[in-house]
């Protein structure tokens, strides 16, 4: 009886260490299939920077993917195959907005409450709504600034790209040149998937993160901008 019990219970050792061995592995398909580079390719310095900077953040499940070059000239469904998105309202732009009639002394990106300009994050498939931005301004403002002095606009290419460093359809608001307090579509982040898309710095690079994570991160100001 004690040799039948002592190669019974090797035998369950056995199992429990190759059930072991199997949780690990599933854990590293997981984390392979949701990892920084993706394995597509080399990191490129963008990339590298962008990695950097989100890690440092505490955002830990967030991906890169290089995109064809014809990628803006294909339909949504086509540009979420081409990332593996769960839908298309995954998808999501950085915008830089100006405040066309801000006071003169408002210049710069130093005041979050009240900036010269903002980063908006908003999906592709959402009509932006500025007015909407305009009355959470103003009331972020506690009303004390005249509600005209708060107007909305798309800021030209030249600055958008001076304030982030990024080109047009590589804008992202992670690692900007300049400090821009962001505002993200409420929309995003009442997705069921927990996770969005958007412009990673590159033409051809994307860059996908749990949007809770991103939340916790980066503070954004979450408005109804759609």
């Amino acid at each position: 009886m004690g040799s039948a019990a002592t190669d019974l219970e090797a035998r369950q050792l056995r199992i429990l260490s190759r059930i072991a061995d199997l949780e690990l592995a599933a854990q590293q398909r997981r984390l392979g299939e949701l990892s920084i580079t993706d394995g597509e390719a080399d990191a490129g310095s963008t990339e590298v920077r962008l990695s950097a900077i989100l890690a440092e953040r505490g955002v830990r499940d967030f991906v890169f993917r290089r995109v064809p070059a014809d990628y803006y000239d294909r339909p949504l469904e086509e540009r979420r195959g081409l990332l593996r998105a769960d839908s298309v309202a995954q998808l999501c732009k950085s915008i830089v907005m100006v405040n066309t009639q801000a006071a003169a002394d408002v210049v710069d990106c130093s005041n979050p409450k009240n900036s010269k300009y903002y980063v908006v994050v908003v999906q592709y498939m959402a009509r932006l709504n500025a007015e909407n931005i305009k009355n959470f301004l103003y009331e972020l403002n506690e009303k004390q600034i005249p509600k005209k002095r708060f107007n909305m606009r798309l800021a030209p290419e030249e600055e958008s790209h001076k304030l982030t460093g990024f080109v047009h359809n590589g804008v992202t608001c992670i690692g900007m040149e300049t400090n821009i307090q962001v505002i993200i579509d409420e929309a995003i982040t009442k997705l069921d998937e927990d996770f969005f898309w958007l412009g990673g710095g590159e033409v051809d690079l994307k860059l996908g993160m749990r949007t809770s994570q991103f939340l916790n991160a980066f503070r954004p100001f979450v408005v109804k901008c759609s």
